[in-house]
């Protein structure tokens, strides 16, 4: 089949490499447009651009899949569309503008998690199953019927970063056997049951620890947003970014105080401590959590505020995406 395929980051570029490696033709690629990176904001191309040019395919470059977008795809003439995380919304006529339509790799297992963050929503929640699914778009966010799902069984101590680039992976040798089932006219979808989630796109906030809960719930929260949006606290009201974190010590704490024990820094919660491993202060460079807390010469400390709540099932509404 003559398959275009649109997505963005690096989590994209496994199922864009399986699928180029395919019997299938991918004839064209279609991205967000470059995007200021760094300190110095230097305009760079997306991981989905990079590959696609190192590869030799043509690449379509757009933030919103209008007009223009659509008028480049039907030039390409395609029997069928992927999207895998490309960080925008399919919609008529593109939608049925390829023969077969267009299929989505999402990274959980629907309907649970349908948005823009589904493994971060998954790892905040605690869940310790998830997985990834294709299933054919449809207007509606993330409700189409699904060709076929993987279940994943979340490490211990994986943040949503590791566990991404695991479904990434393995998403991608699903996604090209459902293509491959679609091509031989095998391929059979089925309609998503159960109660429905929602992940919304993460913002900064939603990173604060509330040292205010259970440990168990603190390190989930660390776990769902590291690496993006980043795990932080406040000390004194400067953002301390917390980069490595795990269950500290049987130690009697309350929550949010902060002390060295046995050369480790360690905050309390509502039940248990958080070991800090390694941190970020405000302006500064990634460190030992204990090499900043020698840099401190304080005995205590209080962390401030406490973490956002959790979002209802239902709640908000998002892009299609991951």
């Amino acid at each position: 089949m003559r398959i275009v395929f649109a997505g963005t980051p690096a989590p994209a570029v496994p199922s864009l490499r399986a699928l180029d490696e395919s019997s299938h033709d991918v004839v064209g690629v279609v991205t967000r447009t470059d995007a200021p990176q760094g300190r110095k904001r230097v305009l760079t191309p997306s991981p989905v651009a990079e590959a696609a040019a190192a590869r030799g395919l043509p690449v379509v470059k757009a933030d919103r899949l209008g007009a223009d977008a659509t008028s480049a795809v039907d030039a390409l003439r395609p029997d069928l569309g992927v999207i895998v995380a490309y960080g925008g919304l399919v919609r008529e006529p593109l939608l049925s503008l390829p023969r077969h339509g267009w299929i989505n790799l999402h990274f959980s297992l629907l309907p649970r998690w349908r948005g823009a963050a589904p493994v971060q929503h998954a790892l905040i929640a605690g869940d310790r199953t998830t997985g990834a699914a294709v299933f054919q778009l449809v207007p509606a966010l993330d409700a189409g019927d699904v060709f076929g799902e993987i279940r994943y069984e979340v490490p211990e101590s994986a943040t949503a970063g590791q566990v991404l680039s695991d479904l990434a992976e393995q998403g991608a040798l699903l996604l090209r056997d459902v293509v491959d089932a679609i091509a031989a006219g095998t391929a059979r979808a089925v309609p998503q049951t159960g109660e429905p989630t929602l992940a919304p796109k993460l913002s900064l906030s939603d990173g604060l620890l509330d040292f205010t809960a259970p440990a168990r719930e603190v390190l989930d929260r660390f776990r769902g947003t590291t690496p993006e949006p980043g795990a932080h606290t406040l000390i004194g009201g400067q953002r301390l970014k917390v980069l490595a974190a795990r269950s500290g010590p049987d130690a009697a704490l309350a929550p949010g105080r902060v002390e060295l024990i046995d050369r480790t820094v360690v905050v309390g919660t509502s039940s248990g401590t958080v070991a800090l491993d390694e941190v970020q202060p405000a302006g500064k460079g990634r460190m030992a959590a204990a090499d900043w807390w020698r840099g401190l010469r304080v005995d205590a400390l209080q962390a401030d505020g406490t973490g956002p709540e959790a979002p209802a099932a239902g709640a908000g509404r998002t892009e299609h995406a991951p």
